[in-house]
């Protein structure tokens, strides 16, 4: 019957660990499963990661390339072009850009860009302006509302 006092693991579950350089008659004596000389049969046998025994590694054969700063701010760009889309006296809103597609969610961060003309009078709400599209949409009899801080 099986009691706490006489649990056994089961067997071949278990496997005893290889004592290496135990004498001749152990099987694994005299160079302990090195082999016969070469540098992995060395004491000092540890080598660098990405060591290919002395010849000119991947990581130094390959250019480098690029550098891609980690706090880099990410703004999803708007074309005043674009904003020909809305009917005219629309509050353009960052919401209103990701409903019809312009940029991807409602919470990136939108800049608005001067590329094309604007034929229409819109209150645009952005977190930044360049200084020819604010010129632009203004001139329109437009409004413009810098978001965020």
């Amino acid at each position: 019957m099986n009691e706490l006092s006489n649990l056994r693991p089961v067997e071949g579950s278990r496997k005893a660990r290889k004592r290496v350089g135990r004498g001749i008659g152990s099987g694994t004596g005299k160079t302990a499963g090195r082999g016969q000389k070469g540098q992995k049969a060395r004491a000092a046998s540890k080598k660098k990661v990405g060591f290919e025994g002395g010849q000119m590694p991947i990581y130094r054969r390959l250019p480098a390339r690029g550098f891609r700063p980690f706090d880099k701010t990410e703004w999803s760009i708007v074309n005043i072009v674009d904003l020909n889309e809305f009917d005219a006296g629309t509050a353009v809103t960052p919401e209103l850009l990701a409903e019809w597609g312009f940029i991807r969610k409602p919470t990136d961060l939108v800049k608005i860009l001067g590329d094309g003309e604007l034929t229409k009078s819109l209150s645009v709400r952005a977190h930044k302006f360049s200084k020819t599209a604010e010129g632009k949409i203004t001139a329109q009899g437009g409004s413009v509302e810098v978001i965020g801080g």
